[in-house]
């Protein structure tokens, strides 16, 4: 295989919560692949991601949403569309976390975590798999899981419940949609270094905990997710249909 395989040249993606952490990172990453990018958050600062885009030589333009409204969601996509003219990769990554004791778990966060983790993904997901199947053209839909996919987490019930959600929809759609030359895959990043980690990090006792179970000794960033989300939106994974990858310096594996 050569390495044009891995180029998106001539491919438009759309990245939710691309701002900063991990979106940003396979933004810029599917850009340096070639692939115009739509970049998404759910306030007016864009961050840093669509510079780096420009900076590429890539067409790139930021999009503001709520990704818990379905009329946002719906509405982002059709803007993205108008804006680009097609779509051909599809990156899920949006989404923020809330830590309490199930105890004391909300409703209310309950229900955002769910809304933004796993009906959010359904439905850009859905939308963008009609437009693919309309066209009869090929497309990529990544979607972002968590070690919490496999395992069930402290203090994180909704998170934890919506991520393996996420893992099952992933496969559920690349059953339907493979032979229509449809990829639907996903990646389960292990403790990474972004906004959603912070606590962890800061509580020195927890922190040491994690680092003493990831084999690599470290934790992870968010450049290393990027290179699995080029290879899963690319023609190099053309056979890769269903599969949850975990990128987590081998948590699972300890």
């Amino acid at each position: 295989m050569s390495l044009e395989a891995f180029q998106l040249n001539g491919k438009t993606a759309l990245v939710t919560g691309s701002r900063r952490g991990i979106g940003a990172a396979i933004a810029v990453a599917l850009a340096e692949a070639g692939a115009d990018v739509a970049c998404h958050g759910q306030n007016p600062d864009p961050g840093g991601a669509c510079d780096k885009i420009h900076a590429l030589g890539r067409r790139t333009e930021y999009f503001e949403a709520d990704i818990t409204n379905a009329h946002a969601r719906t509405a982002l996509f059709e803007k993205v569309l108008s804006t680009f003219g097609r779509l051909d990769v599809l990156v899920n990554n949006a989404g923020p976390i809330r830590r309490a004791a199930a105890a004391e778990y909300s409703m209310e966060s309950w229900e955002e975590m769910i809304e933004a983790h796993l009906s959010a993904v359904f439905h850009l997901s859905q939308l963008a798999g009609q437009e693919m199947l309309s066209r009869k053209m090929p497309g990529k839909i990544l979607n972002i899981a968590s070690l919490l996919s496999f395992q069930g987490g402290i203090r994180v019930a909704g998170y934890s419940a919506a991520k393996a959600g996420v893992a099952g929809l992933t496969k559920a759609m690349a059953n339907e949609w493979a032979s229509k030359g449809i990829n639907v895959n996903a990646i389960a990043p292990g403790y990474i270094i972004t906004d959603n980690t912070a606590a962890l990090r800061e509580d020195p006792a927890r922190n040491q905990q994690i680092l003493s179970r990831i084999p690599a000794g470290r934790w992870g960033e968010p450049a290393d997710v990027a290179g699995a989300a080029v290879f899963l939106c690319s023609a190099a994974s053309n056979y890769v249909h269903g599969h949850v990858l975990a990128v987590d310096g081998g948590w699972l594996a300890f």
